[in-house]
């Protein structure tokens, strides 16, 4: 199903988006309190908790908000979670703000009491309306109605964005205490790839190098292609804001990034999830084991 088919789809489409709740977290923990492994998951964009003030704003039919979920990605986190690994989730959708953006990546057209001296001048991703709050979606145009208050976007970023991070931060220090070193890896899905692009099931993102040691990055290939997966590194997907800001290879803190093909784990339409959903899982599961051993191994043999 092409993306311009949702237009028919609107109505039922409003049933799939979740509405927000008072008292809602934005995101949730898992496997925190007591750590087991060097290893933490983060899975950012797959929010599907619409706050109405989304709803009320929407300049176009709300099918479009799908194009920015990365849809049921929270459920290739599954397997690992039960197995003890420590892991957060975003509730929140990349509508509402983008965690994977810098809280200074904003439109600042599409928001009143906040003037261009204020920010930097606008990246390419805020150019093409994918800021920390997303403005419009290619092909479709401007997703508001009107524009965004400012206080209103400064208190997302206080009670959504700057906690996500912190938290992020503060587990991962935990972690290269605790066990030497630590592993941020960050789930995300994408759409499927064009011929010119390949037939890849994964891309992985290292920022080239930049946010983890090659040995884990040839470790998820090597482990991928043992179980008939499909990757690539860093093309098109090299990592974003998370990985430039949680890693510190220097510290033996890495970070690398998954991208999931979501013909690989979700349905024919790309909405719900498919057959294939625990095969990835699992897959992800093992994969984070192998990195946590890594880790492991790597102390163990240092301390002797």
């Amino acid at each position: 199903m092409q993306w311009n088919e949702w237009d028919k789809m609107t109505s039922k489409t409003v049933d799939i988006l979740m509405h927000i709740e008072p008292g809602d977290a934005p995101f949730s923990f898992h496997n925190v309190d007591d750590l087991q492994f060097p290893l933490l998951i983060s899975v950012p964009h797959a929010g599907r908790v619409y706050p109405e003030e989304i709803m009320g704003n929407l300049a176009v039919p709300a099918a479009h908000l799908l194009r920015l979920e990365d849809r049921y990605a929270d459920r290739l986190a599954s397997t690992a979670i039960s197995a003890g690994f420590p892991a957060i989730i975003a509730h929140q959708p990349r509508a509402w703000v983008d965690l994977n953006r810098s809280s200074l990546e904003i439109d600042v057209g599409m928001v009143n009491g906040l003037s261009p001296s204020q920010v930097p001048a606008p990246s390419r991703k805020v150019r093409g309306g994918l800021g920390v709050v997303p403005s419009r979606l290619h092909g479709v145009g401007n997703l508001w109605r009107r524009k965004w208050e400012w206080d209103d976007i400064s208190s997302r970023l206080d009670s959504c964005h700057e906690p996500y991070h912190h938290n992020i931060a503060d587990i991962l220090e935990h972690m290269r205490r605790k066990f030497g070193g630590a592993i941020l890896l960050d789930i995300h899905s994408m759409p499927p790839l064009d011929e010119e692009q390949g037939n890849v099931d994964i891309i992985i993102g290292d920022r080239f190098g930049r946010s983890a040691g090659s040995r884990y990055s040839e470790l998820i290939r090597s482990f991928l292609r043992q179980s008939g997966v499909r990757s690539r590194l860093n093309y098109p997907y090299a990592g974003g804001y998370i990985l430039e800001r949680h890693s510190k290879v220097e510290k033996d803190i890495h970070a690398l990034q998954l991208e999931v093909d979501r013909r690989y784990y979700l349905d024919t339409a790309l909405r719900e999830p498919g057959i294939n959903l625990p095969v990835m899982a699992d897959h992800i599961a093992n994969l984070a084991m192998q990195l946590a051993d890594q880790i492991n191994n790597q102390f163990l043999l240092a301390a002797e």
